[in-house]
């Protein structure tokens, strides 16, 4: 495929160029949407083609699939394929110290989340792109520098050697720690932060149980523990990945054998026999901890020339399950901001910035919420009534009340502004609940006045002869 790239330099035809950088989840899906306008378009990715790879490296948190992100896949035709590949998820499993699991549905009957691994998807991804016959696949390409002015890209190839292209649009969709967004970093008037979170995360595998899955699958099971957490999503072969979140300084203290089994027994006893003592001690000492990071930027373009998208943009916490979702609409976004400026990239660029940034950074920070939702607040009576009056409200004003994760997961309502309707929607329900607690006092002491009897039945003499009896009996 090396004479891919300079093919996508040399070709002498009025169709613009585009040049996506990074085959993963975003970049793949990129490439089919500009492929379907009628670009010609070349993907570069500095790993290996992974439809080859004997190994697949890079993360391996399995993927949550909701409305967004199938929304973009029905744009490029392959949402039944992918759907049909996923296992539905209709509510979490809490499981308690005890053992105990209590289910809370994610939204109304027949609303789901599909569990999907991320290697599948990309291969999918990448084949479908590949389909298109103005579409170039270039692996084991790095990237080492980009001109905004000419749209000159500088590539180290798989055979040792620096490549030039010539692109009139750059898609940097290469991943948190993105080689495109270097050239962001040069420039003035980029805003840019990268925080690492005191948490890591490490996978175990529960394996199947007499041939079957070793708990229902149709949910996504969660031991909550306060200030730290597992998870568990159910895979194809009914096996579940299992993820551990918990303060690097805790994953530090265990190191035996030992110290593993007394943590788990203590805080995940169910697990232990699901999972098994033997692969569980295989599994997390296999590998260290991972870290997780928030990336946020603005703006997203640099000129006419180049747009960011994807973890490239704005990497998150995994918490809400909106991290590929998220960007798998960055490019149904892009793609009807194309239709609405007429694939003018000097309109289209800035628009996308300016309409994408805010929602990107309230998810960012939604994620963040719901990890302390997840591993704190399900644990709480107080929560769980929020959810049941939420949803009753729901029920009775679907449009003017409607859960922050209803339209989240299952609506394209723009990010923010359904943190917006969100903080509105709280502070109504919170008053109201006031209101209420204040009536219902006041009705109370009301009717304990009106109808109390007007005389005591005891005198205040008989009641101290009682103090003193119970006094005497007490010395």
């Amino acid at each position: 495929m090396e004479g891919a790239t300079m093919d996508f330099s040399a070709k002498k035809n009025n169709k613009k160029k585009v040049a996506v950088v990074g085959g993963g989840l975003v970049g793949a899906l990129n490439a089919s949407f500009f492929a379907k306008r009628g670009f010609d378009v070349a993907v570069f990715e500095s790993r290996e083609d992974i439809r080859c790879a004997k190994i697949v490296k890079g993360r391996s948190i399995n993927l949550a699939l909701s409305h967004r992100g199938r929304q973009a896949l029905k744009h490029i035709g392959i949402e039944d394929k992918i759907v049909s590949r996923g296992i539905p998820m209709h509510a979490r499993m809490i499981h308690s110290l005890k053992g105990k699991c209590s289910p809370i549905p994610y939204g109304k009957k027949g609303q789901y989340i599909l569990s999907v691994g991320r290697a599948d998807l990309n291969k999918e991804l990448l084949s479908a792109a590949e389909a298109y016959p103005n579409t170039t696949l270039n692996f084991n390409h790095k990237l080492l520098d980009w001109s905004p002015e000419t749209g000159t890209m500088t590539f180290y190839g798989p055979d040792g050697t620096e490549k030039e292209i010539q692109a009139d649009l750059i898609v940097g969709c290469d991943g948190a720690f993105s080689s495109t967004r270097k050239q962001f970093l040069r420039r003035s008037r980029f805003n840019y932060s990268q925080t690492y979170i005191p948490h890591g995360y490490l996978e175990l595998t529960m394996p199947p149980r007499n041939g079957d899955f070793a708990m229902p699958p149709n949910f996504l099971h969660i031991w909550p523990r306060n200030t730290f957490m597992m998870i568990a999503l159910p895979n194809l072969d009914k096996t579940f990945t299992c993820t551990l979140f918990m303060p690097f300084e805790d994953f530090e203290k265990i190191t035996t054998g030992d110290e593993l089994m007394a943590f788990f027994q203590k805080n995940f006893p169910d697990s232990i026999p699901l999972i098994g003592v033997d692969g569980l001690k295989r599994d997390f000492f296999r590998l260290p901890a991972q870290a997780m990071v928030w990336v946020k930027c603005t703006p997203y373009h640099v000129l006419d020339r180049c747009v960011l998208m994807g973890d490239a943009a704005h990497a998150m916490v995994p918490f809400y399950g909106q991290g590929m979702n998220a960007g798998f609409e960055d490019c149904l976004v892009f793609d009807e901001i194309m239709d609405q400026c007429n694939e003018d990239f000097a309109a289209v660029l800035p628009e996308y910035t300016r309409v994408r940034v805010p929602d990107d950074h309230a998810m960012a920070e939604l994620a963040m919420y719901n990890y302390i939702e997840m591993r704190s607040h399900v644990n709480s009576r107080y929560f769980l009534f929020r959810k049941y009056l939420d949803n009753t409200l729901h029920f009775i004003m679907p449009k003017t009340i409607i859960p922050l994760y209803t339209m989240i997961t299952f609506t394209r309502k723009r990010y923010h502004e359904a943190v917006i309707q969100w903080k509105w929607q709280n502070k109504v329900i919170s008053r109201g609940l006031w209101v209420f607690g204040t009536v219902s006092i006041v009705g109370a002491a009301y009717l304990f006045l009106r109808y109390c009897p007007k005389k005591p039945r005891i005198t205040v003499e008989e009641l101290w002869n009682q103090i003193l009896v119970l006094k005497f009996l007490k010395n």
